[in-house]
């Protein structure tokens, strides 16, 4: 499988990297938090590390970690506006359940 991207998440990565200066995609990944477990994080690369997987859609690299990617691959990166908010949105087909708040899951 893969890890893909909206053509809506494309566009504000590349917005916000032209905006920056630099950097060459985005990092996804996942902590160990919350109360179901699991938490995503995301960050703007400056450097693709050697044990990097790379997987690249509109334009956009999109880089993980290894550990990462046994919980993130299927998973589609989404931008998303609901009323006044706005934020990336995770659609992970292996996610089994989401805590109350909405900080953390669990695969």
């Amino acid at each position: 499988m893969a890890v893909t991207l909206t053509d809506a998440a494309a566009r504000h990565v590349n917005r916000y990297l032209a905006k920056r200066g630099q950097g060459v995609g985005v990092r996804l990944g996942v902590k160990t938090t919350g109360c179901s477990g699991l938490a995503y994080k995301l960050e703007y690369v400056d450097e693709i590390g050697c044990e990097d997987v790379v997987f690249e859609g509109h334009g956009v690299k999109v880089i993980i970690d290894p550990k990462s990617l046994a919980y993130l691959d299927g998973t589609e990166l989404d931008f998303v506006r609901e009323g006044l908010n706005q934020g990336f949105k995770f659609n992970n087909p292996k996610e089994r359940d989401r805590c109350g708040c909405g900080e953390s899951f669990r695969v």
